[in-house]
């Protein structure tokens, strides 16, 4: 059944975002103490029995140098510097095997999947990267409630500095072109995506598939599908913490990093999604500043979204904003946020990267 309000409204939707005075000075401060420590990535050549891909297992560092664990592909006969998507993952998941992620190498593109620290143990895909996890106060059972007392521990800020570094190392590898590298997800995935295409400037687009990780009120209102049930589990035990969790999630809400986002972006939602409800995913969508946007409404699905069909999409959408034939002609129903974009920045020397036989 269709889960929130009819399409016809969920394209005017522009909620009030609450945003912290201190959001950018927040992110500012995270990402330059974390790119402080760094050290170079590592792409470790690693046999995965495959004839037409290039695999390397890769280590970077990620928030506060802590190491974060992923793969890097690129398609075998392929040379020069090729555009690379940065594809962050969906709930609970872990990088898994190189065999997993053959899409965009196939369609001729470098491809880094980044691990989600402390997940991977959603029996699909294996995790390999911890997360020192320095507090330790009482949370739901998931991720979405550890450390939710305070933003400076919270999870969400280690994962998310992770994701931007992630695309510092890609950005830093000799086979990488720089100015063309993309960043995907779906679910917690697409979270990610909308949020490093607020903190990294100069992004040739982004991709973010039914998002996680925004509007969390009203998600926490209207659904106790998981993850978002976890906040409500919380809350149902701490009731006095609601006005401080929610002033937490403020600096990890995708409609403020959506404010703050200039690259080309396709967007996908599903209006019988319970897990990340349609009102959520376009609150995120319709205070996305670029001008480039478009999304694809799937209006019988789940939160499986389009699937397949929607990666051809993505497929066809990338090599035309890449070539040229779609940034700054793509039509974005709903209204504007009625703001310019703003940018934490980035760091290309900052993130140099080795190669290890």
């Amino acid at each position: 059944m269709l889960v929130d309000w009819p399409l016809d409204r969920l394209r005017d939707y522009l909620p009030t975002r609450d945003e912290p005075t201190d959001f950018d000075d927040f992110w500012a401060i995270t990402l330059t103490e974390s790119r402080a420590e760094h050290w170079p990535a590592r792409f470790v050549p690693y046999d995965a029995g495959l004839s037409t891909v290039e695999v390397y297992d890769v280590t970077f560092p990620g928030f506060a140098g802590q190491p974060v664990r992923g793969w890097f592909l690129l398609p075998r006969h392929a040379s020069g510097r090729l555009p690379c998507v940065v594809e962050y993952l969906g709930y609970g998941g872990g990088r898994g095997l190189p065999h997993d992620w053959l899409t965009w190498s196939a369609a001729g593109y470098a491809h880094l999947v980044m691990d989600t620290r402390g997940q991977g143990s959603n029996g699909k895909l294996v995790g390999d990267t911890p997360d020192p996890d320095p507090v330790g106060l009482p949370q739901a059972p998931g991720f979405l409630t550890r450390g939710i007392g305070n933003p400076h521990h919270y999870y969400y800020r280690r994962v998310l500095a992770d994701g931007v570094r992630a695309v510092d190392a890609a950005r830093a590898h000799p086979r990488v072109d720089p100015d063309r590298v993309v960043v995907t997800g779906g679910s917690q995935g697409g979270g990610i995506t909308v949020a490093v295409a607020g903190l990294v400037d100069g992004l040739a687009a982004a991709m973010p598939d039914v998002p996680f990780l925004s509007h969390y009120r009203r998600a926490a209102e209207i659904t106790d599908a998981l993850p978002y049930g976890e906040l409500v589990s919380y809350l149902k035990t701490y009731h006095g913490d609601v006005d401080q969790v929610f002033a937490t999630l403020s600096y990890f809400d995708g409609m403020n990093f959506a404010a703050r986002a200039s690259a080309p972006a396709l967007f996908s939602v599903a209006l019988m999604d319970s897990v990340c409800p349609p009102s959520t995913v376009f609150a995120a969508y319709n205070h996305y500043a670029s001008g480039g946007k478009e999304i694809a409404v799937w209006p019988y699905n789940g939160h499986e979204g389009g699937a397949g069909v929607q990666r051809a999409k993505q497929i066809r959408w990338l090599r035309n904003v890449l070539t040229g034939d779609v940034v700054g002609r793509i039509h974005s129903p709903g209204k504007s946020s009625g703001r310019q974009p703003r940018t934490i920045g980035r760091s290309r020397s900052a993130a140099d990267s080795s190669m290890e036989a």
